[in-house]
């Protein structure tokens, strides 16, 4: 049943990590939706200059090439979390940075270190200009990007539930065989988790949630009563 809208009680900066499938994006729309807050998928971003450098020619898997041509694309995202948009130099790209070729392409980009400094750098600048508060989520952010967020949230699950959401989420051809998914989540977490510059890790401080045996609502409930806690507790400071 749907339940009221809530509100933080004061504008937060909330970062939630982890690895494909854990159920982040919806999460984290979600959540922001609820209470009134900015939304960011910094994963779209990085999709989006690799979608880019692949429409121009640029070798992915030539770290110069890459670094040399990472500051051509504009890439603008709109915070709105019912309506998450990402352009590249003025184009739609929400629908193409989902193909199996950018999918297969993202971890070698990002992994170059002039990509990821550009990118976090505009990710920075997006959530200090949300008046309101905005959830981040991506790989690196509670501990790179953002490591002074409000509240910090690393969601996990076990690769067979997550195969199985991104099985769900992939549609036709691209979906496969629920193994193949796997195995493809498992080479990337390897290849994120590996790469020298802002590699996915859990920050200290942050929140672990096992989505495993939940339904998204029940994940949903989960991250707004945190970040309603983290709320509470950054207006009492404001107070004091």
């Amino acid at each position: 049943m749907e339940t009221a809208a809530r509100t933080a009680p004061a504008a937060v900066i909330v970062a939630i990590d982890g690895p494909a499938g854990t159920g982040k994006s919806s999460t984290s729309k979600a959540v922001a939706a609820k209470l009134g807050l900015g939304y960011l998928d910094t994963g779209a971003q990085y999709r989006a200059i690799t979608w880019w450098m692949l429409n121009n020619g640029i070798d992915v898997n030539d770290a110069i090439a890459v670094a040399d041509a990472a500051a051509k694309p504009v890439i603008v995202s709109g915070t709105d979390p019912a309506a998450p948009t990402i352009t590249v130099d003025g184009l739609d790209a929400a629908g193409p940075i989902r193909t199996q070729e950018v999918t297969a392409a993202v971890s070698a980009v990002s992994a170059v270190p002039e990509v990821r400094t550009l990118i976090t750098d505009l990710q920075r600048s997006i959530a200090a200009e949300a008046p309101l508060g905005i959830v981040v989520e991506g790989r690196d952010i509670g501990i790179t990007v953002l490591p002074d967020a409000d509240l910090k949230v690393f969601l996990t699950a076990s690769p067979e539930a997550r195969a199985a959401r991104r099985s769900g989420e992939l549609k036709g051809k691209e979906a496969g065989d629920l193994a193949a998914t796997r195995e493809a989540l498992i080479k990337r977490d390897a290849a994120d988790s590996g790469r020298k510059t802002s590699p996915l890790a859990k920050a200290d401080d942050a929140v672990e949630v096992d989505t495993t045996e939940l339904t998204l609502e029940q994940v949903i409930e989960c991250v707004v009563t945190l970040i309603e806690g983290a709320g509470a507790e950054k207006a009492g400071r404001a107070a004091r």
